[in-house]
């Protein structure tokens, strides 16, 4: 179980405004009492922050708004004291434009980290060489005057991207790895792993027929010759062998947002790539029983012999889950999340059902919302401050101003006040992540889906495999009540999603309220039928 930290919006220890490493520190223990295994740090490297981190001026370093590399060891030393793992973000596909290999690259074309990076020449016209579009609006490329050629960006100007097929930058970014497992952590999310190569012809790409106003620019064209270039796996490959060569098992979890038969390349050939690639799917489902049945089914088909799957519901760059849904289904797709067969990732908030947070135009954070302002792709939103308790700074920070606004209505009620109410979001989280723990059923059991009478709702089973011990969970994705006939012969009610109802017993039909979930233990006999 893996839970995502947005360091700049965890915990301020100095006052700044901004989270640091001392104040992730300080919440460990939240962390502990939640349940969960690991926690991934977003980038914490020097940066100019024009991407918040994610363009990185070094990468064996800590930026001194997050603290000092000392800090990051105390650290790392206090997470495994209490048992739990560190996973550190890794950008490889760009760096900042303020990075010594880019200052030097940028220097003359003659200089000998020139091809460290993409530079081509102008076409004919003067103009970019091809029509590839940045992700985050505008051309891909940008005109050095200075040396007469264009640099490649997939994303900002201030994020030029690497040339992976230079062995020397291949071989850097590996001692990078090498550099951070030497200090202890235990494995990397891996940014953007889909962009790391281009096209080695620069063929532009072709339209796409399904784009319209009002959708991402960068949409306007099928990335055919800018992601998912063959190249990725090799490089993948190498990254999960330099992870292999350390004691302990050390995990790689990749960023791509593929379609699920791309996404099976990433586990790599005899499962030679990451652990985990990242599968967002959920982000994008409709949420309806039928369709989440089918993506399940799906997903589960295409997994690669002895694959492990993973599951995600939220991210620092993807709208809430409690807005997305609203906070009664949040609590419903918690449920889901923790019940099915595969890691899972919480990214911080969730577990206190956060939602989207409006941003005044004048405190827009996010470089994405400033270069294609109003079309509902700005991040700040779903990046704002965990509120630990009731007060003046919410108690993430003394400063008078955080860096992005705090809920001006007060919603959700805070970590604090969550944990003193037996019925809040955070109890249910906190009752799954033990149940979950308690259960190795629901942890690595087997996955099978349950058919019902009921089209809002959403049934399976999860079955230990050593013991036999089977879960039955019914997942009400609607707000009528519901009654399933024959779910269960016998079985107990271990958890509602209510958390007004435990130990009830199950005699054939279910009962399901408007918005709720339960996990069921059956009893020895049952006659529902299952399909695989």
């Amino acid at each position: 179980m893996i839970y995502q930290i947005y360091p700049r919006s965890f915990q301020d220890s100095n006052g700044d405004g901004v989270g640091d490493l001392p104040g992730i520190l300080a919440r460990l223990d939240h962390l502990v009492t939640l349940g969960v295994d690991a926690v991934w740090i977003s980038p914490v490297y020097p940066s100019p922050m024009a991407d918040f981190g994610y363009d990185v001026a070094d990468y064996t370093g800590i930026d001194p708004a997050f603290g000092t590399l000392a800090d990051f060891d105390r650290l790392v030393s206090a997470a495994h004291a209490r048992g739990l793992r560190v996973i550190l973000d890794y950008v490889p596909n760009h760096s900042s434009d303020r990075h010594p290999w880019f200052v030097e690259s940028r220097a003359s074309r003659n200089n000998a980290r020139r091809d460290w990076y993409i530079w081509r020449d102008p076409a004919p016209d003067g103009g970019p060489p091809n029509n590839w579009l940045s992700e985050f609006g505008g051309p891909a490329w940008t005109l050095d005057t200075a040396t007469g050629q264009y640099w490649y960006h997939a994303y900002l100007p201030e994020q030029p991207d690497l040339n992976w097929r230079n062995p020397k930058v291949r071989e850097a970014m590996l001692d990078v790895l090498r550099f951070w497992l030497d200090r202890g952590v235990d494995g990397f999310r891996i940014d953007a792993i889909h962009h790391l190569f281009e096209d080695e012809r620069l063929r532009d790409n072709p339209p796409n027929p399904e784009w319209r106003p009002g959708l991402s620019p960068a949409r306007r064209l099928i990335r055919t010759h800018t992601m998912d270039q063959p190249e990725v796996q090799e490089a993948v490959a190498a990254m999960r062998r330099i992870a292999d060569s350390y004691p302990d098992q050390r995990v790689l979890i990749g960023e791509a947002y593929l379609p699920i038969d791309r996404l099976m390349a990433y586990y790599g050939a005899e499962l030679s790539g990451f652990q985990l690639p990242f599968n967002f799917h959920l982000l994008s489902t409709p949420w309806k029983a039928s369709a989440i049945a089918a993506l399940i089914e799906r997903y589960e088909a295409a997994l690669p012999p002895g694959a492990w799957p993973n599951w995600v519901l939220g991210n620092h760059d993807r709208s809430r889950i409690a807005s997305r849904l609203g906070p009664a289904q949040a609590r419903v797709a918690a449920m889901l999340l923790l019940t099915l067969r595969g890691t899972p990732t919480i990214y911080q908030g969730e577990e206190i059902g956060m939602t989207d947070v409006p941003i005044p135009p004048e405190r827009v954070q996010d470089p994405w919302e400033r270069r294609v302002p109003g079309l509902g792709l700005g991040r700040d939103p779903v990046r704002t401050p965990v509120p630990w308790e009731a007060g003046a700074g919410a108690g993430f920070t003394s400063a008078a101003e955080p860096w992005l606004p705090l809920s001006e209505d007060g919603r959700p009620a805070s970590v604090a006040a969550q944990a003193r109410d037996a019925s809040s979001v955070l109890s249910l989280y906190r009752a799954l992540l033990a149940l979950r723990r308690a259960e190795p059923g629901l942890s690595v059991g087997a996955y099978a889906s349950v058919a019902t009478d009921a089209d809002e709702v959403l049934a399976y089973e999860r079955r230990d495999e050593v013991t036999g011990r089977r879960l039955r969970i019914a997942l009400n994705l609607g707000n009528r009540r519901r009654e399933l006939v024959g779910f269960a012969p016998s079985g107990r009610l271990l958890l509602s999603t209510h958390l007004t109802r435990s130990g009830e017993a199950i005699r054939g039909a279910m009962r399901l309220g408007p918005d709720e979930g339960v996990v069921v233990e059956l009893g020895s006999a049952s006659g529902t039928r299952t399909e695989a």
